[in-house]
């Protein structure tokens, strides 16, 4: 343990070790004799200096051009593309999803930075017609400030990075809180920003717990802004702290996402939605498919057909290129994901395939939970209610269009929804119709891309959209500006 390296804190443009002198270890959750480093958990005056950096580089920042500002974020990405391998195997290796899916993740970082930096010159605002002659009424975009970002450990490069990069090139600063379970993902992101020349303040971070960092990030007076995702009962409790100040608030929180299949389906190609929207990144993500509601003229054989795909299904070390699917982050969640299994058998679904730890050989190193499915799942059932973040599927029976819709709208998240449909009609009312903040047709409900909006409804969401240019609706102000030219007064507002 002595020689294992202890990550720092990233403060005003110097890598500073935590006072707290307390750490946790940070083990490769697919072998975890691995301890990849240990992890700072640092003190609340350690977050107040975060702070007061991101507030002392605030002006400056603000007053640097947008598009220098976009300049230097393309300085950024193209250093993450050059360090691309290391970032993703250290992804790969804290996290535990496969190396190709890390790859992935890191692609999606890099399109978001481009996208971002482009808009630095594209931060515009608008004319305005005015009722009065010889006034001129234009509106432009702000920053609001320092702002916090709390991020997850599930997608710990590209969640941070479509924080990051919209409010630096926005002009505001920040303090940056990752997930504990992923400290070494979050300091390479912080490298790259500062070999990109971000100046000293402008992006701090600090690791630590969420009762402390997070809570500080939340209640100081000097944050203008909090950004987070992770879990709705987290999230709305920020929410209701951070809200009673006054400041901006975006949450991005749980999902439980249907994937829909009419009897008209192309089903080989709904079995693949389905199986990469419920274990692809061993089901850690808040897009993925956990529930699949099929027709009842073709469940029976959707269902055979997903056992039968998931025969070649491969699980693993994730740096295995071979292997479909790695381990469950950490032993929590692993036995949180196990305690759900247990709750679906014991409300009567049947399971036909997986629920078991995996503990032969490799695997008893590991926290690797198989692949898993139910059906005879009924809508009510917890474990068609409630998020696992695990691979858990469950297979829910619907008679025809009308009642799937209904199954699939009758849970409290609204985040992602999938309808695998050749029928125009049912495609289009499904698309009007689905409570949720994104939908796919014929393809799973993950994935999205840099310049369109991402997030969700319900409880899954609060404030304005992640990511696409509607994200700056969050990192900015839109001011109006009445320019009178008349050079006299006037009498009154009407001429």
């Amino acid at each position: 343990m002595s020689n294992v390296l202890t990550v720092k804190n990233y403060i005003n443009g110097t890598w500073v070790e935590s006072a707290s002198g307390k750490t946790v270890p940070n083990v490769n959750p697919a072998n975890t004799n691995e301890i990849l480093c240990n992890t700072p958990l640092s003190t609340r005056e350690e977050a107040k200096a975060a702070i007061a950096a991101a507030k002392e580089a605030f002006p400056k920042w603000k007053a640097t051009p947008a598009p220098v500002r976009g300049k230097l974020m393309f300085k950024a990405m193209n250093l993450l593309q050059e360090h691309l391998e290391d970032v993703a195997t250290a992804l790969t290796k804290e996290e535990g999803k496969i190396l190709r899916e890390a790859k992935g993740e890191i692609q999606r970082a890099l399109n978001i930075m481009e996208f971002t930096a482009g808009h630095g010159r594209r931060l515009n605002g608008e004319t305005i017609p005015s009722e009065l002659p010889n006034t001129f009424i234009y509106t432009v975009r702000q920053p609001i400030g320092v702002v916090g970002l709390v991020t997850p450990w599930n997608f710990p490069v590209a969640i941070p990075i479509w924080k990051i990069a919209p409010a630096l090139v926005a002009g505001n600063t920040v303090v940056f809180k990752p997930a504990t379970l992923t400290p070494l993902t979050a300091v390479k992101i912080c490298e790259i920003f500062e070999q990109a020349g971000f100046p000293p303040g402008v992006l701090n971070m600090v690791i630590g717990s969420g009762g402390i960092i997070g809570d500080e990030i939340v209640n100081h007076p000097d944050v203008h802004g909090i950004s987070f995702t992770g879990s709705n009962d987290v999230g709305c409790a920020l929410y209701s702290q951070a809200s009673r100040r006054g400041v901006r608030v975006q949450c991005e929180m749980g999902g439980k996402n249907p994937l829909v299949i009419m009897s008209d389906a192309d089903l080989p190609l709904a079995v693949e939605g389905a199986v990469l929207g419920a274990f692809g990144s061993t089901g850690q993500r808040c897009t993925a498919a956990s529930r699949v509601i099929v027709e009842e003229s073709i469940v029976d054989k959707f269902t055979e057909m997903m056992l039968t795909r998931l025969e070649k299904f491969k699980i693993g070390d994730g740096m295995d290129s071979s292997v479909d699917m790695g381990p469950s982050v950490d032993e929590g969640q692993m036995n949180t994901v196990l305690s759900y299994i247990e709750i679906g058998k014991s409300e009567g679904a049947k399971m036909l395939k997986g629920g078991k730890r995996l503990t032969d050989g490799a695997f008893a190193k590991g926290f690797f939970v198989e692949p898993t499915i139910f059906s005879n799942v009924t809508p009510n059932m917890r474990i068609a209610q409630e998020e696992i973040f695990g691979p858990v599927l469950s297979i829910i029976k619907a008679k025809d269009f009308d009642e799937a819709l209904e199954i699939a709208n009758g849970v409290k998240f609204g985040l992602s929804a999938s309808l695998y449909s050749n029928d125009n009609s049912k495609i289009m009312r499904f698309v009007e119709h689905s409570e949720v903040g994104k939908v796919h047709i014929n393809s799973s409900t993950i994935g999205g891309e840099a310049q369109a909006p991402f997030g969700g409804t319900k409880a899954t969401g609060i404030g304005p959209r992640e990511c696409g240019t509607e994200v700056f609706n969050f990192y900015t102000e839109v001011k109006t500006v009445y320019n009178d030219f008349t050079g006299k007064k006037r009498e009154s507002n009407i001429y």
